[in-house]
């Protein structure tokens, strides 16, 4: 729409609350697509008659190749007009999720998911450049947990929703969520377009008075985001954290496995090993307490951030070791049921199952640490760089973050298949697990050292960005 043909309501408090839903939206759905693979190891390796190995190198490749094209969507959308990148990028990943639904070879399957790559890119840094112009930095912790949360969701939804439908026909949750995906995309269509820059309070007069940010991007300014240290750390513990992470996406085929060691047949494992994946993953919710708690220490000091995210991540450590480790005994499920009657199977486990318990409350520890993560990096990125670098760098991050996830992803898969001959499963996936952990000890020393850089990094921005606006024909410094 033009400004002419806009109506009333256009760009008011309700419409941007519609615009953030379906960017949170959004973020969860491309998450969901990339957590489905993962959940339907055992029946896809059936059905197209593949290894797990095999499931794991193109998990891996999508992973990397994700982290890779983020990159570039992220300098395009700090350029460019966000909005058509995004609406463009989700039909892309939507079409290929659609597409991998009626593969019928690996090789097949693989090409669509490469297609499904490109697009997810799209949301991940784009997406990030959008929605950090709807948050002051007060709050930016609290609104980017809600972010991170919906990954969390999507990649727990995607999950659940692989396990279960996709237990008997792998392509069923792959087009549901392409057309969730493609009806998001239209939606996202008459959504508001927040000007970069949009909840800077540096920026609120330039932006009451009508002028625009006219500030972007261009490739004589990327060294320049290498100066700012904090950017250095928060990109590198990005690589190292992402080696533990992406090991964490096999913890559904440890449980499978678990349970069927237990006898139990291959789609019943897959639907209560999904369940109980999807269950102890609820610890991600706690990353709301966590944005909230590096607001208030970033209002008393602004190496706030850093320092909860060192806390959370170091102290998660010892839980999920110990997580992985816990046998699965006694557990008593229907072989063969439906799902309806496995939810309160699994349920009623939880408090009647010691070691499910046991199970549950190691991983809601471990992962209500981590949780300090993701917002707090979220927040941090935006703090220490200006409107137009946060794309950008966001993606330089994300592709760090994926280089060390496809990597996590694949050598966890590697590393369990060569212990299976002193490890039988499950216990060769532990043992996979428990060795990638030791990658959360650098994340923990790179934000030790962002608490260090980031003070400086924030001023630094402040002032180029009250700088701008005194220079403005109409705009002054905020008071």
């Amino acid at each position: 729409m033009t400004g002419r043909s806009r109506p009333s309501w256009w760009g008011q408090r309700l419409h941007v609350v519609v615009t953030i839903v379906v960017f949170v939206t959004l973020a969860s759905l491309d998450n969901a697509a990339i957590a489905a693979i993962p959940q339907m190891v055992l029946p896809i390796t059936e059905a197209l008659h593949t290894s797990e190995t095999a499931i794991g190198v193109m998990t891996a490749t999508v992973i990397l190749l994700a982290a890779l094209t983020a990159v570039g969507w992220g300098y395009w959308g700090d350029r460019s007009n966000r909005k058509r990148l995004l609406f463009a990028g989700t039909l892309v990943w939507a079409l290929g999720s659609y597409l991998s639904a009626g593969a019928e070879s690996y090789r097949e399957l693989f090409q669509w998911q490469i297609l499904t790559a490109i697009g997810l890119g799209a949301i991940a840094s784009v997406g990030f450049s959008v929605i950090s112009d709807f948050v002051s930095p007060r709050r930016r912790g609290l609104a980017m947990s809600f972010w991170g949360l919906a990954e969390g969701l999507g990649t727990l939804g995607g999950g659940l929703l692989a396990s279960q439908i996709g237990a008997e026909d792998f392509g069923a949750p792959l087009r549901l969520i392409a057309l969730l995906g493609t009806a998001f995309a239209v939606l996202y269509l008459f959504t508001f377009d927040a000007p970069r820059g949009f909840r800077e309070p540096a920026l609120r007069a330039m932006h009451e008075a009508g002028d625009p940010y006219e500030h972007r991007i261009d490739v004589g300014q990327l060294p320049d985001l290498f100066k700012r240290r904090t950017n250095v750390w928060l990109i590198a513990q990005g690589l190292s954290a992402q080696f533990a992470y992406g090991s964490l996406i096999w913890v559904p085929l440890l449980y499978q496995e678990k349970i069927v060691a237990l006898g139990y047949d291959i789609e019943t494992a897959t639907k209560v090993g999904g369940l109980m994946a999807a269950i102890l993953r609820l610890g991600g919710l706690f990353s709301i307490l966590a944005g909230v708690i590096g607001d208030r220490m970033q209002r008393r000091t602004l190496s706030g951030r850093a320092i909860v995210s060192t806390v959370g991540i170091l102290g998660a450590v010892p839980f999920f070791l110990v997580f992985f480790f816990i046998p699965l005994r006694g557990l008593e499920v229907t072989n063969g049921a439906s799902t309806a009657t496995l939810v309160p199977e699994v349920l009623r486990a939880l408090v009647t199952n010691p070691w499910v318990a046991a199970a549950f409350f190691t991983s809601l520890t471990a992962l209500a640490l981590t949780s300090a993560d993701s917002p707090n990096w979220f927040a941090l990125v935006s703090d220490v760089n200006l409107p137009e670098h946060r794309g950008t760098v966001f993606g330089l991050g994300h592709f760090a973050s994926g280089l060390g996830r496809s990597a996590g992803n694949v050598l966890t898969a590697a590393a369990a298949g060569g212990f299976t001959r002193a490890f039988p499963p499950p216990l060769n996936w532990a043992v996979g697990l428990a060795m990638f952990q030791v990658f959360f000890l650098p994340t923990g020393y790179c934000y030790a050292r962002a608490a260090q850089t980031s003070p400086g990094d924030i001023r630094q921005v402040e002032a180029t960005l009250r700088n701008r606006v005194a220079r403005s024909p109409r705009g002054k410094p905020s008071q």
